[in-house]
């Protein structure tokens, strides 16, 4: 995508702002809209306490895209916005114009009921989340960090964990943090010459080892102490029926010094991918790219890895491991290895990492204390309210990464959360696939949860 005014691509959400407009006409009259880089939308509801922080409410505007291939996968056309009785059909139902609606829905309900909110609440809508949010959500942080200053939010909710069933239980699961990130492009640079002499090993070879000795060198579960995803194997370990024997011994006897062979999160991570991935550092070969004709040696191979960091690591640490890996194939095949220093020559190996790069993020706060309500406390609160003391409410954690990446200066309460518990579906249902969809009950429950979460904050001095 090229920049914002530039690209006319970018103009699709003019009308969606427009509809907007004409669904929430309260909104539009009694909140002040500001566009931040034209398409980032910010609505501010002034409240009648300034001394209260803001209460922040996220979502993002764009959706990813629908390849061609799949169209006629789909059981209702993309973007037709087909609903049966049951679902709301379409690209971005469920990440996340659902949210986003949601949030619109209630300030407006809450508008026309006559409400008054002492705490001033805040609505900043992104454009590019899918792409990193560079254009959206990073230019509307420093919109508010230059309005109201560092750690000037009292809470901060965004897109993320759904409710789901485990071990015999509910849980709501709002996502408490995120791990980091970093995507390294590596280089392979050998001679070329004519396919009809080729050496033992060409570039792409080289690379193919490379990326063999990367999958064969993955990560190991560890569960560091940080890691919400503990507190969450302590809540289901108390209270869910079916927690399992062995994780529940192992979480007993866990030490928590110890990083190498962590028992307990090998233990756990057997149980899916999924939860594998919330204490694993992630390795994908995601992109390659090598040669130009079928009877020339290619001079140049390159391919990309992509790192998803587990919380108790950082950049630092997967970049060194990378690097130890790809010296061991530069010694074998006699080539220079240049390891994040810029450098590209002939007959070598280059390593670099992208701008994108990304620490994991600060774990917001979940304690809580009866005598000094915690913004974690009202969210758990308003979630059992809404679903009943059945459901269990536990730290969760983010294998990817939320518009929120740009936000931590501006509150230390960020959860990540989608508070629609969609009984017609399970987990994250077909988010970024065909047939995404969300049922209208969790649509509607996910409005009624933002309706009572700003009453509910607004009760509290945070």
């Amino acid at each position: 995508m090229g920049e914002v005014g530039e690209d006319p691509r970018w103009d699709a959400f003019i009308p969606f702002a427009g509809y907007l407009f004409k669904t929430f006409p309260l909104s539009h009259t009694k909140a002040q809209l500001q566009h931040v880089n034209k398409h980032g939308l910010l609505y501010t509801w002034q409240g009648s306490d300034p001394t209260l922080k803001p209460t922040l409410l996220m979502a993002h505007q764009d959706v990813v895209p629908v390849p061609g291939s799949t169209v006629p996968q789909w059981t209702h056309p993309p973007f037709s916005g087909f609903y049966d009785g049951t679902f709301v059909w379409g690209r971005g139902s469920s990440d996340c114009k659902n949210q986003l609606i949601a949030i619109m829905e209630a300030v407006e309900l809450l508008l026309e009921a006559g409400f008054k909110p002492k705490r001033t609440i805040i609505l900043s809508f992104g454009f590019d989340e899918e792409i990193s949010g560079v254009r959206g959500a990073q230019q509307l942080s420093k919109h508010l960090t230059e309005q109201y200053g560092q750690n000037s939010m009292a809470v901060i909710i965004d897109e993320g964990a759904p409710i789901t069933k485990a071990w015999g239980s509910v849980f709501a699961t709002p996502g408490v943090a995120e791990k980091g990130y970093v995507d390294v492009d590596i280089v392979v640079r050998m001679p070329g010459g004519h396919s009809s002499i080729p050496p033992a090993h060409n570039g792409i070879g080289v690379a193919a080892e490379l990326i063999t000795l990367i999958e064969a060198n993955a990560y190991e579960p560890y569960l560091a102490n940080e890691n919400p995803y503990l507190g969450l194997l302590q809540c289901g370990a108390e209270h869910a029926p079916s927690f399992p024997r062995k994780l529940k011994h192992l979480l007993h006897k866990r030490r928590p010094s110890c990083k190498k062979h962590d028992a307990l999160a090998l233990e756990a991570s057997k149980e899916s991918l999924t939860i594998k991935y919330l204490m694993t550092t992630s390795v994908a070969v995601d992109l390659i790219s090598g040669g130009v004709k079928t009877n020339a040696l290619p001079e140049r191979t390159s391919f990309t890895v992509n790192h998803r960091i587990n919380v108790g690591s950082n950049i630092a640490s997967i970049l060194s491991h990378i690097t130890d890996l790809a010296s061991q194939i530069a010694t074998k095949y006699n080539l220079t290895l240049h390891a994040f220093n810029g450098t590209e020559t002939p007959s070598s190996i280059t390593l670099s990492h992208r701008k994108t790069a990304l620490e994991p993020a600060p774990v917001t706060p979940t304690v809580i204390d009866p005598k000094a309500p915690s913004a974690y406390s009202v969210l758990a609160g308003t979630t059992r309210a809404l679903y009943g003391e059945d459901v269990l409410v536990a730290p969760g954690i983010m294998t990817g990464n939320t518009d929120t990446r740009y936000y931590w200066d501006l509150s230390e309460n960020i959860f990540r959360f989608a508070p629609g518990w969609d009984k017609e579906q399970e987990g994250l249902g077909s988010i970024h696939t065909v047939d995404e969809r969300i049922s209208v009950q969790a649509h509607m429950d996910a409005t009624r949860w933002f309706v009572k979460f700003l009453r509910n904050l607004d009760e509290v001095d945070l």
